[in-house]
């Protein structure tokens, strides 16, 4: 869902009606602090910026946020929600609001990341630690080798509950395992591309990986039988399945910002994305360690 049309476009009118709109998730009552030390003493400078009586940190409305990145004016950040609401693409962003790709590209990303850092289990997800190697620079994410088993193909499950879908890290879990589970215990598996899920498996209705170079990659193949997640008639992996057909060209580490996308896009699907984009991107950039 999104907000009607004439309600947006009053919104994007000029800059100063978007950058209230967007400063309503930014700052609670309008009770601003300092993003260091959260500090409420502060004051204002000639140049429109804030200055913390504490610890005297120079800051402004955006910073530490993630709307801080990208360089883009409030207006197009709101252009930008509403076309990734409508499920565009980069270079459709970028086409539309021209923009230059790499910008497109960042912008959409950096929702993607926001949306993946407030989920329930973004510490496992998120951090030097992290099995996946997702890090933080420059509030971008960058893709290094995970300190803890180096899972390169990590596999998520999905538990769909109709009303709410939740996707789920599996720890120590790689594509070697689903080729394992094929193999030796007759696990059924079907393959779309770069993408492989499975038929049940304890609590999950299927799990789900991006194999990307994976050795097991080349001997993962789509079981004779089908898998029970695919005769559901409703529910999350109708709204899903084809939308994950659009990721060709993902790596397994970067899986994780879809997969979550997706998550959200589904639980969300009765409610306004626009506000709930807004808080999320709006949010400070988390720290995770």
């Amino acid at each position: 869902m999104l907000m009607d049309r004439d309600q947006f476009d009053a919104l994007v009118a000029d800059e100063a009606s978007a950058e209230r709109y967007l400063l309503r998730h930014c700052w609670e009552n309008h009770q601003r602090f300092c993003p260091r030390c959260k500090s409420r003493k502060n004051y204002r400078l000639k140049s429109g910026r804030r200055r913390c009586a504490r610890c005297r940190y120079t800051f402004h409305d955006f910073s530490g946020r993630w709307i801080n990145n990208c360089n883009l004016t409030s207006r197009d950040w709101l252009q930008v929600m509403r076309l990734f609401a409508e499920e565009a693409t980069a270079r459709q962003v970028s086409r539309e609001l021209g923009l230059s790709y790499n910008t497109a590209y960042k912008a959409v990303n950096t929702l993607r990341f926001a949306i993946l850092a407030r989920a329930l289990d973004a510490k496992q997800l998120l951090g030097e630690q992290s099995c996946l190697g997702l890090t933080l620079s420059g509030r971008m994410l960058k893709d290094r080798p995970g300190l803890c088993g180096k899972v390169e193909t990590p596999v998520f499950g999905i538990m769909d509950r109709r009303e709410w879908v939740f996707v789920d890290l599996v720890p120590g879990f790689d594509a070697e395992t689903i080729l394992h589970f094929q193999l030796n215990f007759q696990m059924s598996v079907v393959r779309q591309g770069n993408v492989a899920y499975t038929d049940r498996y304890q609590r999950y209705d299927t799990l789900i990986c991006c194999l990307g170079n994976s050795a097991a990659a080349d001997y993962i193949k789509t079981s004779r039988r089908g898998v029970s997640i695919d005769t559901a008639p409703e529910g999350f992996w109708s709204y899903a399945g084809q939308r994950l057909l659009k990721y060709h060209g993902v790596t397994p580490q970067r899986f994780p910002l879809y997969l979550k996308e997706l998550e959200f896009r589904y639980n969300s699907r009765t409610k306004d994305l626009l506000p709930l984009l807004a808080t999320a991107v709006c949010d400070f950039v988390p720290e995770f360690s």
